[in-house]
């Protein structure tokens, strides 16, 4: 352990992002403890030619949890948070601090019922990372997160200073986390269509894309995210100019037949249009779509 920070660091769900982070405290002698649902005496992270490996073991059980840490970085799926609801009230105490490494706007409120003990830090994940068939993580990208401005936020950029992990402090956090969500929303598409990034190079797919996001933008405003009028197609851009292979979590659980983030991702534009009195037209269509290929039936 870096002895300029003492902390005890637990990692929940070890799959791309939470492996990502563990590598990143790994490398800087923070090697976190490991919480999952598969037991495992290692991870391995790839990072370009670099092979990074974190030792285990992967914990499976909440019950042999002797004692509160005081940090968590919850890298579960949202879909998948109630089920993390044991590991979190086995590591957290009251001075625990939680750091949310989730999809969507509403992290605080999703969370909060699972997690009555600790202090909850909504964060926006701005790397690529992904599962391999063998287990693996490869990471294609740079490893940044943002976070609000706020006292246990900073518990978190000292627990990851001095890593490759490069942490923004966001005076406006709630326009950052809804910029994240434009981007993860309009990635609904590839779930859709069983299609990587390569897609969006069609007209007819990119022209779609831009009428959804300038649709999620109208309400994002409404919710007081400061956007500007240049968002959507900077988002666009940034698929455009995506290897044709990359793909995005919810393609790679469409792909693997689990449970689809797509209220968090999509569903939350319908609902917060309708409080707004926003017609949102494409995710009408969009949202039941995506429902429906995640929970059926059929």
């Amino acid at each position: 352990m870096d002895p300029e920070f003492s902390k005890t660091i637990a990692v929940v769900g070890p799959g791309a992002i939470g492996s990502t982070i563990a590598a990143m405290l790994h490398e800087a002698g923070r090697t976190p403890m490991l919480c999952g649902r598969t037991s495992r005496d290692h991870l391995k992270l790839h990072d370009g030619e670099r092979l990074i490996t974190i030792p285990g073991p992967v914990r499976t059980d909440p019950r042999q949890i002797g004692q509160s840490v005081e940090v968590v970085f919850l890298a579960v799926k949202a879909t998948q948070t109630e089920a993390a609801a044991a590991w979190l009230a086995a590591l957290s105490g009251p001075q625990t601090v939680v750091c949310v490494l989730q999809n969507g706007v509403e992290q605080l409120e999703k969370v909060a019922s699972c997690c009555p003990r600790g202090r909850i830090v909504p964060a926006v994940v701005w790397f690529p990372a992904q599962a391999q068939s063998d287990g693996s993580v490869r990471l294609r990208g740079d490893v940044r997160l943002s976070l609000p401005d706020t006292s246990p936020s900073r518990v978190i950029a000292k627990a990851l200073k001095d890593t490759r992990c490069v942490v923004d402090l966001a005076t406006d956090f709630q326009s950052v986390a809804w910029r994240k969500l434009l981007q993860n929303a309009v990635a609904g598409l590839m779930a859709l269509t069983h299609r990587r990034s390569g897609m969006f190079s069609r007209c007819d797919i990119s022209r779609l894309a831009l009428a959804y996001l300038h649709e999620c933008l109208a309400v994002a405003r409404a919710e007081g995210a400061e956007l500007g009028d240049e968002v959507p197609q900077a988002i666009l851009d940034k698929f455009l100019a995506s290897p044709a292979d990359m793909g995005t979590s919810i393609l790679t659980d469409r792909e693997a037949g689990r449970p689809l983030e797509w209220d968090v991702r999509n569903g939350v534009v319908s609902r917060r249009g309708r409080a707004h009195d926003i017609p949102t037209p494409i995710s009408d269509i969009l949202v039941p779509l995506l429902a429906a290929a995640s929970d059926g039936p059929g």
